[in-house]
């Protein structure tokens, strides 16, 4: 016989119940695609698919058609094109997002709908396999959900994206003609977001790149933490970047709790260290030789902890800035 006790719930515990789109969003256009729009709405869509994103537009003409939200990822400075549905996908809209992708010049295309069928997932998992690291399709299937009477909440299901694999593959491929330093960036970035997924300091994270920076989203538009590699000047680092659009508001507001931001960090920062630029940036820097390989683990270490630190000191005093 068991020494185990069943145990049960000393309340009853509510149940979890799937809620209609339409009952929160009766029409696409009207109420979907503003309510997406809204900036706390976006960075959730951006955090599920490991982009940062900014609207630039709604409802955005092209020819006869208008593609729902035209955005940017402020990682790379380059569009991004969201096609909502809010039914189940079918050719029109597939067909309707690839043209606003080619006409708009996107790096990105997202597909938001409430179902997606088998097929359109392989079409999406196709173009993935087929396209360059320069175009991305991701399928994101919005749910709904409640418990017993409680507020709806939302949450988006990404149930097809670029392969990490493939990407890589594709980057390594144009990695042939890289210069020796950004093929060691390339690595160490790398092994920090594996190490970032890992650790679960992140969800979902952007494919490493040959360059010096790697950017980790903080969950609000014009906000990043832009995290460099520098094999020239041997040195490591983790910045929070805050857009010139925003930065002459949010940088006093973020200097007025220093200290705190700071004892929070275990560590002094560097505040606006090019004071002549109208981005901003705050940043804690270390030595680092990345040609150095035998120190990598430490290096690595030492970057995704700093991260987490600053995503947990800086996400919520970002999220409650007042901006114009």
């Amino acid at each position: 016989m068991s020494d185990a006790t069943e145990q049960t719930p000393s309340a009853p515990l509510g149940k979890i119940e799937r809620c209609d789109a339409h009952d929160i969003w009766p029409h696409e256009a009207s109420d979907f695609t503003p309510w997406l729009a809204k900036e706390d709405n976006i960075a959730q869509l951006a955090d599920a698919i490991g982009l940062e994103l900014e609207v630039e537009n709604v409802e955005v003409a092209v020819g006869p058609y208008s593609a729902d939200i035209l955005a940017k990822d402020t990682g790379t400075g380059q569009y991004v094109v969201i096609e909502n549905q809010l039914a189940k996908t079918n050719h029109d809209h597939l067909g309707k997002a690839i043209t606003y992708g080619s006409v708009l010049n996107a790096s990105a295309i997202v597909w938001v709908a409430t179902e997606f069928t088998e097929e359109h997932q392989k079409a999406l998992e196709w173009l993935n396999d087929n396209t360059g690291d320069s175009l991305a399709f991701f399928g994101v299937q919005l749910e709904v959900w409640k418990i017993d009477d409680s507020r709806p909440a939302v949450r988006f299901n990404v149930v097809s994206r670029p392969a990490p694999i493939m990407r890589q593959a594709a980057v390594a491929k144009a990695g042939e003609t890289l210069t020796d330093a950004r093929k060691l960036q390339l690595e160490f970035w790398t092994l920090v977001r594996d190490r970032l997924l890992a650790d679960h300091v992140v969800t979902s994270a952007q494919t490493p790149r040959p360059q010096y920076w790697f950017d980790v989203p903080v969950g609000r538009s014009y906000f990043v933490l832009s995290n460099i590699a520098n094999t020239y000047e041997r040195r490591i680092g983790v910045r929070l970047y805050i857009s010139n659009k925003v930065a002459e508001n949010a940088l006093p507001q973020l200097q007025d709790q220093k200290d705190a931001i700071e004892r929070e960090i275990g560590a002094a920062l560097s505040w606006n260290p090019h004071p002549e630029k109208s981005d901003k940036i705050v940043v804690v820097l270390r030595e680092a030789d990345l040609w150095n390989r035998a120190e990598w683990d430490g290096y690595v270490a030492w970057m995704v902890d700093m991260i987490a630190r600053f995503r947990r000191a800086f996400m919520p005093r970002v999220k409650n800035l007042k901006l114009d």
